[in-house]
C-alpha cells in the first residue's frame, strides 16, 4: 500500500523529470534554434563602442536564461553576467554561444565549479580565435568568390546579379551559423579545443587564403584597366610599349597598380598611423590625371 509520503516522493520525481528533457537536458533543440535565430537577426544591430555585441548576446540568451533560471534574481544576475564586452564573428562565433548555453545549463543543474568567472573567461578567450577564422573564410574568401562569379553577369546588365549573390551568401552563412551554434552546445567546451587544435582548420584557412589570392588576381586583371600609349622609335620602327608589356606578361600594369596600392596601405609609417582609403583614392586620381595629361597613360 502506497503511503502519502511515498506518493509525494513519486510526484516530486515526476515534476523534476518534466522540468528537463531526455538525458537530463533542461533545454530542447527548439530552444537552441530560437536562440541562434535571435542572434542571427540582432548580432550587428545593437553594436556600441562600450559593449559592442553584448546587447545582442543578451537578446539571444534571454529565452534560454529565463527557462534555466525561473527565479527573477537568478535570471537578472545571468543577464548582467552577459552584459560585459563581447565581440566576435557572427557566424563562426556561434560556437562560443553554444558553449556558453551548455555551461549555463550545467550551472542551472547545480554544477558548483561553473562560476561567473568561468563563463566570462571562456567567452573572452574564444571570441578572438573564431572571429579570425570566420572573417578569413566567409568574408575574405567565400564572398569574393561569389561576387567574382556574378560580376561579369552584372556587366552584361542582368538584374539577377544584384539578387543572387546576397541570397547565396545568406544561405551559406545561415547554414554555417546554425551548425556551429548546435555544435558548440552539443560538444560543450571540448568542441572549441578540438576545432582550434585540429590540423584541418589550419589547412582550410591556408587553402582559403590561396584561393582568395587567385580570385583577387583574376579580378585585378579583369576589372582594373591600366594601359600606356607610349611609343618608342628604334631603328626606324615605332614600337608600342603596351604591346611589348603584353608579350612579357599580360595585365602587368594592372598588377603593378594593385600591388602598389596594397603596399601603400600596408607599409609602416613613421607616425604609426594607417593610411586612409580616401587618401589612396585621391592619390590614384591625381596620378592618373597627371600621367594622362602627359600622354603616358592611354
Amino acid at each position: 500500500m502506497e503511503t502519502n509520503e511515498t506518493k509525494g516522493m513519486h510526484e516530486t520525481g515526476e515534476i523534476q523529470e518534466s522540468a528537463g528533457t531526455k538525458g537530463g537536458k533542461l533545454l530542447t533543440k527548439r530552444d537552441i534554434t530560437k536562440s541562434w535565430l535571435l542572434w542571427y537577426l540582432a548580432c550587428e544591430v545593437s553594436n556600441s563602442f562600450e559593449r559592442l555585441q553584448s546587447i545582442a548576446f543578451c537578446i539571444c540568451m534571454g529565452p534560454i536564461l529565463k527557462k534555466l533560471y525561473p527565479d527573477k534574481e537568478d535570471y537578472c544576475a545571468a543577464l548582467t553576467r552577459h552584459l560585459q564586452f563581447f565581440n566576435t564573428q557572427g557566424i563562426w562565433g556561434g560556437i562560443v554561444h553554444g558553449i556558453t548555453i551548455a555551461l549555463e545549463e550545467e550551472r542551472a543543474k547545480g554544477a558548483k565549479d561553473i562560476t561567473d568567472e568561468t563563463i566570462t573567461g571562456i567567452k573572452t578567450g574564444l571570441m578572438g580565435p573564431f572571429a579570425g577564422i570566420g572573417d578569413t573564410i566567409d568574408f575574405a574568401t567565400v564572398l569574393p568568390i561569389i561576387l567574382a562569379f556574378f560580376i561579369p553577369i552584372a556587366q552584361d546588365g542582368n538584374w539577377i546579379a544584384g539578387v543572387l549573390p546576397i541570397t547565396i551568401f545568406t544561405i551559406i552563412t545561415g547554414v554555417e551559423g546554425y551548425s556551429f551554434w548546435h555544435l558548440g552546445y552539443k560538444a560543450g567546451t571540448a568542441s572549441a579545443t578540438q576545432i582550434l587544435q585540429a590540423g584541418w582548420i589550419k589547412q582550410l584557412i591556408l587553402g582559403a587564403s590561396v584561393l582568395g589570392l587567385f580570385m583577387m588576381g583574376g579580378l585585378s586583371a579583369s576589372l582594373v584597366k591600366v594601359s600606356t600609349s607610349l611609343k618608342i622609335t628604334a631603328g626606324g620602327m615605332n614600337l608600342v610599349v603596351q604591346d611589348i608589356l603584353d608579350q612579357i606578361l599580360p595585365g602587368l600594369l594592372p598588377l603593378l597598380t594593385v600591388g602598389g596600392a596594397y603596399l601603400f596601405l600596408t607599409l609602416p609609417r613613421k607616425s604609426g598611423k594607417k593610411v586612409s582609403f580616401i587618401v589612396l583614392v585621391v592619390a590614384i586620381l591625381i596620378i592618373g590625371l597627371v600621367l594622362g595629361a602627359l600622354g603616358i597613360l592611354g
